[in-house]
């Protein structure tokens, strides 16, 4: 599993960096200043003082990036999916700030993501400026500076610590790649329509009515 950190963080090199993660801008990538990898504490202050999200990986503190664009059509799909799961009262909604501890030592923000009312501590959302929740729906909208090997590592950690369902949005492309599973994935065009599968029984939301601006 790519969480456990077992390398330290500040001994790697931009070759490293670059074998693991693509062709991915170094000015995502935060390193820590001393030989102790980067943690939580980390992503959460500099979110307070750089108003900046990060995830964390291995010790090392990845940029999450977004453009206008992408949020625009993250909210719109959190608005589709929020009036079914309200009508319903299958659980709760997270943005694209929702940081999720889904393992020790890593911390992802989906774009969206559906966590089922079960899995909620009491039934409460969580006040902890990181929750220890696992989604059962993630859905990444595809931004430029995103690489290949990125999402899928990214794809990679959202199966192994137990999410069902994830969904990449690739704008460019007008299609969704739809996961339930590493080596599972089906295209879902802008002529198809999404389901929730066994997450979400009975929503259905036509693509083109993602990319209807």
């Amino acid at each position: 599993m790519s969480h456990a950190v077992d390398s330290i963080a500040a001994d790697w090199t931009a070759v490293d960096l670059a074998a693991r993660y693509g062709a991915m801008p170094l000015s995502r990538i935060r390193l820590p200043h001393d030989s102790d990898p980067a943690t939580e504490e980390d992503v959460v202050d500099i979110h307070d003082r750089e108003n900046r999200l990060y995830e964390l990986v291995d010790g090392v503190l990845l940029e999450k990036t977004m453009g206008t664009y992408e949020s625009y059509i993250a909210m719109l799909l959190g608005q589709f999916l929020g009036d079914f799961i309200r009508q319903n009262n299958l659980g709760i909604l997270l943005g694209a700030d929702g940081i999720l501890r889904l393992a020790p030592g890593l911390v992802r923000i989906p774009d969206v993501s559906f966590i089922a009312r079960h899995k909620l501590p009491d039934g409460k959302v969580p006040r902890t400026p990181v929750a220890t929740l696992v989604p059962d729906l993630a859905i990444e909208v595809i931004s430029k500076g995103n690489t290949a090997e990125e999402m899928q590592e990214k794809l990679r950690d959202y199966f192994e610590v137990g999410v069902r369902l994830v969904w990449y949005v690739d704008h460019l492309r007008k299609q969704v790649r739809v996961y339930t599973a590493v080596d599972q994935e089906q295209i879902v065009g802008i002529e198809e329509s999404l389901d929730g599968g066994d997450v979400l029984p009975g929503f259905t939301l036509p693509v083109a009515s993602i990319y209807a601006e």
